[in-house]
């Protein structure tokens, strides 16, 4: 029987008149079942889990900062975000809650029941039952809010805490620039904020009292005095605020943007700067005006004021300043603005180091003549032919040797000392790459305790080539030998592709894990187990717990090869450490490997900027430090966007590729910004004396400073007001003519010798042509010495000089653009033996299809009077498995001339009709048998010495030759030797005003997995 649905009682009576009563009928109610236990456990499980989860990174990201003596850092930058969050939810949520308590408080106790009233009583008792925890609840979050975004802001407490004096004064105000880049970013903070929390006080104070009846709408009650005081002195408060905002707007002008310039302008001093003082008077009677409300008991003048100075804002603001600038700035804007656009040039001068640019007027020869080079015969051998843009994909196939080895798209190029000489050289790291391992191996086991690390140093000669076109590398293979035959550590823990996090480690001798090197003798493979001090130790349940959390891994916890003497090794590519590290650093796009006492150290240039520099131009950081490198490698990379107006490279960084060790040191301890960053990171930066011989020889002129600095001085090289106003000198940085982009060319690193240097520097390069799209000849060729300094340890004094060549006007110097556009339609004719095609028609021939031919890296270098391009040209084929580049042909380009061949010689010979006056003098270049010096002077055999010593050429390279097809490379080393010998004795023998038998034997093929040197 089914139970009745109506409680007893309630069922349907009959009616008095016998008929049947329908009376409502009520569904009995049932009890309420209590709520379960499964939500609220869910709540609290997921509230547990996140405050683990924060505890965990927390306490993991200390550990991190301890591992690599940091902890300064962390902590100084935890505690000024505590302090920052604090005050910040002290004073907004103070100012909210004191608003709100002290509308309560001073309700009226009688409110006329006016119908406004009635309605708002409705929403007076809805709010009644949560009023006491909403007037805690809403100013703690309000509070919050704020605190974190005056905590996001630390680095600009931290500046205005410790920054000094700059010891320059801006030129309209005649105050330091320290007070521009130091202390008026944290003024203009704190009004910003003061401004918001007042803003938010008032109104919950408006609110409040306008529920409660304190303030009534005009003809419906009187407003209560409290209610006068109490939103009058809040108005006044912020309008004081509003008044210190104009007043120091001003001085913020000193870097504000437009089409002409950047900082002060006429219009800006005669109009900008006295209306904002006007509006900041303006914003003070406000203030008064909202005090005198208390007594004078009405809005009305307050609110007329508010009113009117909205309305000076707007004219006085806004359409007077325009006014100014159409009618009286524009008709003679020359003039009237000459005084800021010099202030502008000096000060971005100033800013970017470009006023101490060496200039020189270089009246560029394009005409060739037999010796020409003669007295640049240092420059010559030292012309960098391996392009690092072009050459990963070789390096890959000689020193790849496994698919889980990895070489970056673009390698580094430094100089190293070999055999007593410094040379340039391509270099690379042979790093791990978890994406070439075979995806059946693919497990959380072989990807962060397998394979950990890479292996490795590999290093090419930049200025030779085999027989073939290849690298001739003088670090290669599995070795553990640097160049002067010490051993140095391989092994590559933190590097640029290393993953995401691995862990090594473990008891001693106990069977080793890590993947090492392949090796024969080994079944295969060599393990090796990781000794070094790098990463955290996470023997402890605690802390492998605490990473379980942080990588959401279970396995931290269950796999045995974690075990009592494990290392976590995380963050690990060497910008990201050294960002960590030093959070106020902007980091150069560009990391590169160095062999330096026994270890392979990745070096980061470091820059302090700031946007804040008065009067100095402002620039794109991601617009000026892109090229045709960075649009198209994944290894190079532009700075992210944001804009500055001063930059120095203040610190010089390195990184251990096997211990992560991150050290910095000052470069420009003269830079006021890195002291103020030393001053609030006490010891973090190291003193320049601390850097050894061996790593300031490894220090380079960074590329991303001098791509930003040239993009400025193609307009800034301009120094008279008059002129840069018209703007008809400006330059630009031409495009590089051998990317498939319109991208800007990119700069180079090389050897060369300037007019005034005595003997070839190492070098950072580039070249401008005029703006427009007119003819693209050459303007002017820039060089930034390299050379940090020598392996005593010693700075060189001219390193970081930038040495300008600028062309004459009248100048016929082809441009970068046209010369590729010659090179393409040459039909010089090669000086390679047996070579019977044209240029153009090789060009072509080895375009055709199953081929790639690529044009690489075309260097600039002044010598001969003139300006010679020389072009490496690679050719690929392309439909191959495992086909890769090799250097094919070398261009040589000077005025209209262009030669060709096998070799640098070749092309040089060429160019100067088969007398250069310099070789290349390459003892890694080249197929094609020594010069028996038929040059245009004809002294060729003119005496026996000289012809002794040609034959003795002659006879040291066929030796060589032999030796190589034998496979004796001791030998050939011998050979090697011999012909030096017999070149130089040739040199001596050669009469005043001859030419120089030039020789360019063939290199040694490269050895598999063997290094040289």
């Amino acid at each position: 029987m089914s139970q009745s649905p109506w409680n007893e009682g309630d069922a349907p009576q009959p009616a008095g008149d016998g008929s049947a009563a329908a009376p409502p009928r009520v569904p009995r109610t049932r009890p309420r079942r209590p709520a379960g236990p499964l939500l609220p456990t869910l709540l609290i499980i997921i509230v547990v889990a996140i405050v683990l989860s924060l505890l965990a990174n927390f306490w993991t990201d200390l550990l991190w900062y301890q591992s690599v003596d940091a902890t300064t850092v962390f902590t100084t930058r935890l505690w000024t975000q505590i302090l920052l969050l604090a005050c910040g939810m002290i004073v907004a949520g103070g100012l909210v809650a004191a608003s709100i308590v002290v509308g309560h408080r001073t309700r009226p106790f009688y409110i006329p029941m006016t119908p406004g009233q009635e309605s708002l009583e409705q929403y007076r008792r809805a709010i009644e039952p949560v009023r006491k925890p909403a007037m805690i609840a809403v100013p703690i979050i309000l509070g919050l809010l704020a605190g974190l975004t005056l905590a996001g802001n630390w680095k600009t407490f931290l500046l205005w805490r410790d920054g000094g004096s700059f010891g320059v004064k801006d030129p309209q105000f005649g105050k330091d620039v320290g007070f521009f880049v130091f202390t008026l970013p944290w003024i203009q903070l704190v009004i910003g904020f003061l401004t918001m929390a007042l803003v938010m006080a008032l109104l919950a104070g408006l609110f409040v009292q306008y529920v409660y009846g304190g303030i009534q709408l005009p003809g419906r009650g009187p407003t209560t005095r409290a209610a006068f005081i109490h939103l009058g002195v809040l108005g006044a408060a912020l309008f004081l605020v509003r008044g210190a905002s104009y007043w120091f707007g001003r001085y913020a002008e000193s870097s504000a943007n437009s089409t002409l310039l950047t900082g002060i302008r006429y219009t800006t001093a005669h109009a900008v700067l006295p209306t904002k003082a006007i509006l900041a008077v303006a914003s003070v009677i406000c203030a008064v005006l909202f005090l005198m409300a208390i007594w004078t008991r009405t809005w009305r003048p307050p609110l007329v004021a508010v009113a009117l100075l909205v309305v000076l804002a707007i004219v006085v603001g806004g359409i007077y300043p325009a006014i100014i600038q159409s009618v009286k700035v524009k008709p003679s804007e020359k003039s009237l603005e000459s005084t800021y656009i010099q202030r502008n040039i000096d000060a971005t001068r100033a800013a970017y180091g470009l006023d101490k640019v060496k200039t020189t007027v270089y009246p560029a020869t394009t005409d060739v003549a037999a010796g020409q080079l003669r007295t640049d015969a240092a420059t010559i051998p030292g012309i960098r032919l391996v392009d690092p843009n072009v050459v990963s994909p070789t390096f890959r196939q000689y020193e790849g040797l496994r698919q889980y080895y990895a070489f970056p798209d673009t390698l580094d190029v430094d100089r190293y000392d070999i055999d007593g000489k410094t040379q340039d050289a391509v270099v690379a790291v042979r790093e791990l790459n978890l994406d070439g391992v075979p995806a059946a191996q693919r497990n959380w086991v072989n990807d962060h305790t397998v394979y950990t690390h890479g292996f490795g140093f590999v290093a090419a000669y930049g200025n030779r080539r085999t027989s073939e076109g290849d690298p001739v590398f003088f670090e290669s293979g599995f070795s553990t030998k640097d160049t002067s035959g010490k051993t140095y550590q391989p092994r590559i823990y933190f590097g640029e592709q290393s993953p995401n996090y691995s862990i090594v480690g473990g008891p001693s001798g106990s069977r080793a894990r890590e993947f090492d090197y392949p090796d024969d003798a080994s079944g295969g493979q060599k393990n090796n187990t990781y000794n070094g001090t790098g990463g955290v130790q996470i023997g402890s349940l605690l802390r492998r717990t605490a990473y379980a959390l942080k990588y959401r891994e279970p396995k931290f916890l269950l796999s045995d090869a974690v075990n009592s003497d494990s290392r976590i090794l995380d963050y690990r590519t060497p910008t990201e450490r050294v960002q960590r590290v030093a959070p106020w650093l902007t980091l150069d796009g560009n990391a590169y490997p160095a062999l330096i006492d026994g270890r392979i150290e990745w070096i980061i240039d470091g820059y302090t900027t700031t946007a804040k520099y008065p009067n100095s131009k402002l620039v794109d950081l991601q617009e000026a430090s892109s090229d045709s490198v960075t649009s198209t490698s994944s290894a190079v990379r532009a700075f992210s966007g944001g804009q500055i107006n001063y930059i120095r490279n203040s610190v010089k960084a390195t990184v251990d590729a096997y211990n992560g060790t991150v050290t910095l040191y000052a470069w420009d301890d003269s830079d006021p910004i890195l002291k103020a960053w030393s001053k609030a990171f006490k010891n973090t930066v190291k003193p320049m004396s601390q850097i050894d011989g061996q790593l300031m020889s490894h220090l380079r002129y960074p590329q991303d400073l001098l791509k930003i600095q040239r993009q400025l001085f193609a307009s800034y090289h301009v120094t008279d007001a008059d002129s840069f106003y018209g703007g008809g000198d400006f330059w630009r940085v031409p495009k590089d003519p051998t990317a498939h982009v319109s991208q800007d060319q990119p700069v180079y690193y090389q050897s060369l010798a300037m007019p005034d240097q005595k003997a070839p520097a190492f070098s950072l390069t580039t070249t401008f042509v005029p703006t427009g799209a007119g003819r693209e000849i050459l303007r002017g060729f820039l060089a930034a010495d390299s050379d940090a300094g020598d392996q005593a340890g010693k700075r060189s004094s001219e390193y970081g000089v930038l040495r300008l060549l600028e062309l004459p006007r009248a100048s016929s110097v082809d441009g970068p653009g046209q010369v590729e556009n010659q090179i393409e339609n040459s039909t010089a004719a090669s000086e390679a033996e047996g070579q019977n095609l044209n240029l153009s028609q090789w060009i072509a021939n080895n375009r055709q299809t199953g081929k790639t031919l690529t044009f690489g890296n075309l260097l600039t270098l002044p010598v001969g009077g003139g300006l010679l391009y020389v072009q490496p040209m690679y050719v690929q084929a392309s439909k191959e498995a495992g086909s890769f580049p090799q250097i094919k042909a070398t261009v040589a380009v000077f005025g209209k001339k262009v030669g060709w061949g096998d070799t640098l010689d070749q092309a040089l010979d060429g160019v100067f009709g088969g007398n250069s006056g310099a070789s290349a003098g390459d003892a890694g270049e080249g197929t094609s048998k020594p010069s028996t010096g038929s040059g245009s002077s004809g002294s060729s055999g003119a005496n026996s010495a000289l012809a002794e010593a040609i034959q003795e050429i002659q006879d040291a390279y066929d030796q060589g030759q032999a030796a190589l097809k034998a496979g004796d490379f001791a030998a050939y080393g011998e050979a090697q030797k011999k012909l030096e010998q017999a070149i130089e004795k040739a040199e001596a023998a050669v009469p005043t005003g001859a030419s120089t038998p030039s020789s360019s034997p063939t290199s040694t093929p490269k050895p598999t997995q063997t290094t040289t040197g």
